[in-house]
Formats: structure tokens, sequence, C-alpha cells
């Protein structure tokens, strides 16, 4: 793969981290790929390597950069401890805007070619669809994003494509909260909300327990059918 770490500029006048991936042909659309608490970790470096492998140019940014650069956590006990601390700390606010600056970033590289798209996983799925509402990308996907219930008022902001993927057996995120989030979105003819039966939180993630190859594969796979619609 053609990846590497590069620094970019923050909206404050700093400067921060993201994983960028290259696509076969060195050039593509762009996508920002978000990560979970875990970090930019080896499983989401992998994430936004498959996504360059279909074609665009990828960046993961580290969210986590303004309290610990360049997090990388293992699935384990002590990983997972530190990754809710630094989840249950994050400047949310900022955290959004540093997505602003890395679709900033991502549409300026030379390798960019046509529409920037956002795709994120638990809290990166949450930061994912309020990156949808403000960041200026041109679509958005959310694995899990856990929280969306809570930020329903933005969905009115919304106006670009977002796809949603939520397991029918994730206890993190109640059938209630689903159903909230499709009734916000029941007037948005290009809002779609995928629930798959069988799969618990963080299906896509072949790291942990929970992972379910089938979730995982029909969802990427209508991920990807949905990049391709809206960014060409």
């Amino acid at each position: 793969m053609n990846s590497t770490w590069i620094p970019i500029s923050s909206h404050d006048g700093k400067s921060f981290d993201v994983y960028l991936s290259l696509p076969p042909k060195g050039r593509g659309p762009g996508l920002v790929v978000i990560q979970e608490i875990w970090g930019v970790n080896e499983h989401i470096r992998a994430v936004a390597d498959q996504y360059a492998m279909d074609g665009y140019v990828v960046m993961a940014p580290d969210i986590f950069w303004r309290q610990k650069p360049r997090v990388d956590l293992r699935y384990d006990e002590p990983g997972t401890a530190e990754a809710y601390k630094l989840m249950q700390a994050l400047d949310g606010p900022n955290a959004v805007s540093d997505l602003g600056s890395t679709v900033k970033a991502l549409r300026g590289l030379d390798e960019m070619t046509g529409k920037v798209g956002v795709l994120g996983y638990c809290m990166g799925g949450r930061l994912a669809y309020q990156a949808a509402a403000s960041a200026g990308v041109d679509a958005a996907v959310c694995f899990y994003g856990g929280g969306i219930q809570n930020h329903l008022a933005l969905a009115e902001s919304i106006e670009v494509p977002i796809l949603f993927h939520y397991g029918a057996l994730d206890t993190h995120i109640p059938s209630e909260a689903v159903a909230a989030v499709k009734q916000a979105f029941a007037g948005h003819a290009n809002a779609r909300i995928e629930v798959y039966e069988g799969a618990d939180h963080g299906f896509n993630c072949w790291g942990r327990p929970m992972y379910n190859q089938r979730a995982a594969a029909t969802a990427r796979g209508r991920s990807l059918e949905w990049l391709a619609r809206f960014l060409d």
C-alpha cells in the first residue's frame, strides 16, 4: 500500500497527523475514515487501506491528538479502559472542526478527483453524522454511531446523502434509538437506514469478538455502492 502519516493544519493554527492511503492508480475521489475509540490503530489503518484499494484517496485523522497524539490501542482490557477515558474527555466541537480541516486538506491534494465522503465507526459513526451537517462533505456513512439519537436536531441541517448501519443485537444503541433516527430522517430522500439481524455493536471490526463476517461484508458492499453513487 502507498500509505503514510502526514501533518495537516488544524482550524486553530496547530498541526495534527492523518493517516493517508492512496489508491493503486494514485488518484481518485476522497474519503475520510473516522476511528473507533481505540485510535487510528492497526485495524483502522487496514480499513483505510481497504477503501484506498477500492479507488479512494483516504485520510484517517487522529481524533485524539489534542489529548494524546497517535493513539494506537489494543482491544484488551487496558486498551479499552484508556480508550473510554479518551472518549469521555474528547472536546466534541474541536473534533468536528478537525474533521472540517481534514476535508479541506483532502480536497487540496493533487491526487484528489471528484468529491469527498466521510465514513466512521462507533464514536466515528457519530462524528461522521456530525460532519455531514457541518464539515463540507458530499456523502456520509455511519456504522453503529453511538449517541446519534442525542443529536437529532442536526438532522434538519443534513442535506447530503447519508447511510446508517446498525446491529439488531446492539445493546449500546437500543432499538428505540434506531427508531428515533428513522423518524428524524423520514422526510429525507437520500437517507437510508440498514439494520443487520444477528449483528452486535462493532460487527465490522475483525479484531473484536463481536465481528460478524456476513453483516460486515454486506454493510461494506452497501457502503461502497453508496459512495460510488454519490462521489462520482
